[in-house]
């Protein structure tokens, strides 16, 4: 595109931060004009195969490990995008229920800073960084496939598959308390604990940030390096997994009493077994 000078112009994911930086003045103005915060939500699963998809056909679809990596975040982008839009992220009105919990908390200045700073323009840097490593990748094109590709490839689908199961066990727990209430039934059990919720809280939170830690390897196998800029990402994305771990819980503690003994006997996102002696039990 070649929009301007920087560090990566005349590099395929130079177009990629350049296409990033459209798009996040674009998603800016729509989240003014439709009072709705969700516009990164709605690009988030799509934009990580998009650039994957600019670096690997710049070079041909030539580099076998640029062509792994690319396929990994486009199984990933499928994945995601199908689970977001069954919930109706796509649809009118489909803004995350957290947008509305910040916006009462930081009052509609601070709200409107937040929005101009971080929602917008800050999360769409924060996508376009943990998909970087695929640059490292690109610039050691020629460095052979060698073990740890292979391992951080196998780890990436299996975090995949689990996550897709904790989606698949919330999701089915939330139809069926759906229907419960639209019957006038008694709700016995409010939030999930079953499955692989009784190994920690955000299963799918955890399996997220492991995929993108994960994806790093790839950059260290092409370059040897382990200590690169591209792996800020998923460093940045910990700590915005982190953050929106404890908002979560916060809503969820104050709309459900019980939901502290939940968070007393199992961990938040590293899979353990239960504490002993404490068991979670909806009120």
């Amino acid at each position: 595109m070649n929009l301007f000078a920087h560090p990566l112009s005349g590099t395929p994911y130079g177009t990629a931060l350049e296409l990033c930086l459209v798009l996040a003045v674009v998603i800016w103005v729509l989240s003014v004009v439709t009072r709705e915060c969700s516009w990164v939500d709605r690009v988030w699963s799509i934009c990580p195969p998009a650039y994957c998809l600019i670096v690997a056909s710049a070079s041909g679809f030539d580099s076998a490990r640029v062509n792994i990596m690319t396929a990994l975040v486009v199984l990933w982008g499928a994945r995601l995008t199908f689970n977001f839009a069954r919930k109706g992220g796509f649809g009118k009105g489909g803004e995350d229920y957290r947008w509305a919990v910040v916006r009462e908390r930081m009052g509609p200045v601070g709200f409107q800073v937040l929005n101009i700073t971080f929602v917008a323009p800050g999360q769409m840097l924060l996508i376009w960084l943990f998909t970087s490593p695929i640059h490292q990748a690109w610039v050691w094109r020629d460095t052979a496939l060698g073990w740890l590709d292979l391992l951080a490839a196998a780890l990436f689908l299996i975090f995949l598959v689990i996550e897709t199961i904790a989606d698949q066990q919330m999701w089915r727990f939330q139809q069926d308390k759906r229907r419960r209430i639209a019957a006038g039934e008694e709700v016995a059990e409010p939030f999930i604990t079953t499955g692989l919720f009784r190994f920690c809280r955000h299963p799918n939170f955890f399996c997220e940030m492991a995929m993108w830690w994960i994806f790093y390897l790839f950059a260290v196998a092409a370059s040897g390096q382990w200590l690169h800029w591209t792996g800020a990402g998923f460093l940045l994305l910990t700590g915005l997994f982190i953050s929106s771990t404890r908002l979560t819980e916060s809503i969820s503690a104050e709309k459900y009493p019980a939901y502290r003994d939940y968070q007393a006997s199992t961990p938040a996102l590293i899979p353990l077994p239960r504490r002993r002696g404490k068991s979670p039990r909806a009120q």
